[in-house]
């Protein structure tokens, strides 16, 4: 099949880009429910500014499987590679680029941003903070969130800037009603086999007749701990796991020496939850920071998003097999 395409990835569409710490314009739902995909690249945005564009390009996204990971309206590999993997899920040409038969079969009428309702339950169980030392989180009762505006942010499949933007004056007291975008309910197919892209940096679920049916940015690994390579089996999963440090065993953190017990929860080394796999200590897992995800590398297993793992994890079983590869057809090219 030709993939003879004239659209530039969306990495190249636009100059906007990320800066730590930048406060993010105020938008509108408007301007992300009317957007058009035309206008990438077309709008001056300031550094970090999300584009309005691109957040409703990477909701359509997620909604239709293929994961663009933190929902941000920013630019950058990961969008790209959602693109790639809707391409591959819809047996079209894979290159990663928005072009007018990708962004057809991605537009719909359903509105992107939608009013949510905070409730008791959304400012329960948060925590003051999250230390980066293993020894002090090791002495805390849980690794909540450390806001409102985080848990949102992680329900919703946003980066906790979006969710700024979108509600510059807004406390996220109970009972406030905040704007945040709807990613769609998770996937619930039987994942027959999922493929580890190394190369790639994707992590693809297939089911039982071959068809894809969800692709996710991933950190598989890093130079300096490398995953494991060739075909390993699913051997259950845990939820809110704990996470047991084993500096021997596994990599040294700070100046901690000791075996050391940290507690569970979303802020935890591993996020919210562990997929074990058969080779020892490895295994596909959630993540604290998931704006970091295939930006920084991991200590050898497969990290995802905590909203990506937990939907992989309800279409797993005992058994599933896993294979690290390098190069995917899902891949952007």
């Amino acid at each position: 099949m030709s993939s003879m395409k004239t659209a530039l990835p969306i990495s190249l569409l636009a100059l906007a880009f990320s800066v730590g710490g930048a406060a993010a314009r105020e938008l509108r739902p408007e301007d992300i429910n009317t957007a058009s995909f035309a206008s990438i690249g077309t709008e001056k945005l300031a550094p970090g500014d999300p584009d309005p564009a691109i957040v409703r390009l990477q909701v359509l996204l997620d909604r239709a499987g293929s994961s663009p990971g933190v929902i941000d309206g920013l630019p950058g590999e990961n969008v790209d590679k959602a693109v790639a993997g809707f391409e591959a899920m819809n047996n079209l040409p894979v290159d990663g680029r928005l072009d007018p038969e990708v962004a057809s079969r991605l537009e719909g009428n359903a509105p992107v941003v939608e009013s949510h309702v905070v409730s008791p339950e959304d400012a329960a169980g948060l925590v003051e903070k999250i230390p980066e030392d293993y020894g002090e989180k090791a002495k805390m009762q849980s690794l909540g969130y450390t806001s409102v505006a985080e848990k949102l942010s992680e329900r919703f499949h946003m980066g906790i800037d979006l969710v700024h933007a979108l509600n510059p004056a807004s406390q996220f007291a109970p009972g406030d009603t905040v704007w945040v975008v709807n990613p769609g309910p998770p996937g619930d197919g039987k994942v027959k086999r999922i493929e580890a892209d190394r190369k790639t940096g994707q992590v693809l679920a297939y089911a039982a007749d071959g068809s894809l049916l969800a692709v996710y940015p991933a950190t598989i690994g890093s130079e300096d701990n490398p995953a494991p390579s060739g075909k390993h089996k699913v051997k259950g999963v845990a939820r809110m796991p704990v996470y047991r440090y084993d500096p021997k065993r596994n990599f040294k953190q700070g100046k901690n020496n000791k075996v050391l017990t940290i507690p569970k929860g979303p802020n935890g080394p591993v996020g919210t939850v562990w997929i074990d796999l058969t080779e020892p200590t490895y295994g596909i897992h959630g993540t604290p920071e998931p704006k970091l995800i295939d930006k920084v590398g991991s200590h050898g297993c497969v990290r995802l998003t905590n909203w990506d793992a937990e939907e992989l994890a309800g279409m797993v079983k005992p058994g599933v097999m896993v294979d690290f590869v390098k190069g995917s057809p899902a891949a952007p090219k």
